[in-house]
C-alpha cells in the first residue's frame, strides 16, 4: 500500500489500519523502533496522536491490534530502562560541559555544584558561581523537543517558588542546540506565568556571553 501523507486543516477522511500499518512500518524502517506518542505528531506519514488516541484508544492499544513485534507500551519494561539510562547519560555529559566552561571562567574554588540552598538535600540548584557581581545560579536541561521545552520551564519555575531561592539571579540553562534564543525569548513573551526578575532563560550561547559579562573572584582579593 502507498504511504498516506499527514494533512492539517480541513476535513480529514479517517485512516485505516492498513494505512497506519504502512506508515509504521515506513517509522521503522526509518528509524529502527516503532514511534511514541510525541514522535508520530512529527511524522509525515501518520496522523496526529490525537487522532489515534480517538478511534483505535491510543498509540499503545493499537501496537497490540497492530500485533507490532515490539514492547507495546514504551513507558515501561526494556524500552523505558534504555531511555532513563540514555537520558541519565546526556545529563551528565551536559552538566560535565557547563562545569568545565564554568571553572574555567571563574575557577575551581568559585564554582559549587549541586548548591544546597538549605539543609534538606532536594533545594539545590545545579551550579552556583561565586563572583564580584554577587554570585548567581545555574539550572541545567536538556528539552528533547520543543514541545517538552515548556514543560521543563514550568517545573523549574515551581521549584525556585521560595524567597531563599531567589535570592540570586537564576539562569535556565537550556541545551538543546536545536533550539535557539529566539525561540526561547518567543516562548517566555507568551507565558502566563512570568520569570522573576532576576531569572533568564537561556540557550548556550547566551549563556557564555552572560558569563564574559561577569567579572571573576580572586583568592585573597
Amino acid at each position: 500500500m502507498a504511504l498516506r501523507t499527514q494533512k492539517t486543516g480541513g476535513r480529514q477522511i479517517p485512516w485505516t489500519l492498513e494505512e497506519l500499518s504502512t506508515g509504521l512500518a515506513k517509522f521503522y524502517a526509518d528509524k529502527g523502533h516503532y514511534p511514541t506518542g510525541p514522535e508520530v505528531d512529527t511524522f509525515p506519514y501518520l496522523p496526529s496522536a490525537r487522532s489515534i488516541e480517538r478511534r483505535f484508544g491510543g498509540i499503545i492499544k493499537l501496537r497490540q491490534t497492530l500485533k507490532l513485534n515490539s514492547q507495546s507500551d514504551f513507558r515501561t519494561g526494556q524500552h523505558s530502562t534504555r531511555r532513563a539510562h540514555l537520558i541519565n547519560q546526556r545529563s551528565n555529559k551536559t552538566e560535565n560541559t557547563v562545569n568545565d566552561f564554568l571553572v574555567e571562567k571563574f575557577g575551581k574554588e568559585f564554582v559549587h555544584r549541586e548548591y544546597f540552598f538549605v539543609d534538606d538535600k532536594r533545594t539545590r540548584a545545579d551550579f552556583f558561581v561565586y563572583d564580584k557581581n554577587g554570585g548567581f545560579c545555574v539550572d541545567v536541561f536538556y528539552p528533547g523537543t520543543k514541545r517538552n521545552l515548556q514543560g521543563c520551564l514550568n517545573s523549574k519555575l515551581n521549584k525556585y517558588t521560595s524567597e531563599y531561592m531567589r535570592q540570586y539571579p537564576v539562569i535556565f540553562l537550556q541545551m538543546n542546540k536545536g533550539i535557539n534564543q529566539g525561540i526561547l525569548d518567543t516562548l517566555v513573551q507568551n507565558k502566563k506565568k512570568l520569570l522573576g526578575a532576576d531569572q533568564h532563560l537561556m540557550a548556550w550561547e547566551s549563556f557564555t556571553e552572560f558569563c564574559h559579562g561577569r567579572k571573576r573572584l580572586s583568592l585573597g582579593k
